[in-house]
């Protein structure tokens, strides 16, 4: 019984940003639990390892161009995906960028360009696939981060993106619940990606982070597949409005 709790056998999932790190790992997750999975990025090429990966579980694999900043692919890709699928019943919104940046020098075109791809465009994902999903029960992963909660100099743009993304998080969980849509988010901890490749370059900041984190060692990206199928499955469904840090014990420390 508790086994099928976690089963998605027969669901219909789309996560964005999944060719590489994070997006990669989960998509593969939703598949191993049953799923059949759209993985987008905006070089559909890029996709191949990650569909190969899906449909080696025995699993349906479909790849979908998206840039998440244009508001109308937004919608097109999520219905493409969609209908290819037949039908969706998870979204993992995952695509996001990083950059770093002393605040007194953020130009509006790095502000602009890091709130559309992490806020903006996971709204309007998950606005279309709202629409698909009501009157049916649906299932929406929002990707925030320790900035989520804290706040981490040099980080501005990135962190007012992903503490808006928790307040949308909520604030769509409050409004969607009518339609049997739960909306949740997972907040990584220190995880090595593509993205984050640069601090871990220096065993200065490596070894001034692991002394904040109680577990003592980073995250490894299969640390996220239970976190994101449990939020996915029934085993969450009367679970709406929350964000789950996987983060080695650093939140519940500080």
């Amino acid at each position: 019984m508790s086994a099928s709790l976690f089963d998605l056998t027969g669901r219909k999932a789309i996560v964005t940003g999944a060719s590489r790190g994070i997006g990669r790992e989960i998509a593969i997750a939703l598949a191993g639990a049953g799923a059949d999975v759209a993985i987008t990025a905006r070089d559909v090429a890029s996709l191949n390892e990650t569909a190969d990966a899906i449909r080696a579980l025995g699993r349906s694999a479909v790849p979908v161009a998206l840039d998440v900043t244009d508001v109308a692919m937004c919608r097109s890709a999520i219905t493409e995906a969609a209908d290819q699928l037949g039908g969706v019943d998870i979204l993992v919104n995952n695509a996001g960028i990083e950059q770093i940046c002393r605040s007194l020098e953020v130009e509006e075109e790095l502000w602009d360009r890091i709130l559309d791809t992490n806020l903006k465009g996971a709204f309007f994902c998950a606005q279309a696939a709202a629409k698909l999903m009501a009157g049916r029960p649906g299932a929406i992963i929002n990707l925030c981060s320790l900035t989520s909660e804290v706040g981490i100099p040099t980080a501005v743009p990135y962190g007012s993106s992903k503490s808006g993304l928790l307040g949308m998080t909520r604030a769509l969980a409050a409004e969607w619940a009518p339609l049997g849509i739960r909306v949740n988010a997972i907040a990584p901890g220190y995880f090595r990606t593509a993205m984050t490749d640069v601090f871990y370059e220096n065993e200065g900041w490596q070894s001034a982070m692991l002394s904040k984190i109680p577990m003592q060692r980073f995250g490894d990206l299969k640390d996220l597949r239970g976190a994101a199928v449990f939020l996915a499955s029934d085993a969450s469904a009367y679970i709406t409005g929350h964000c789950l840090p996987v983060d080695g014990g650093f939140l519940a420390s500080i």
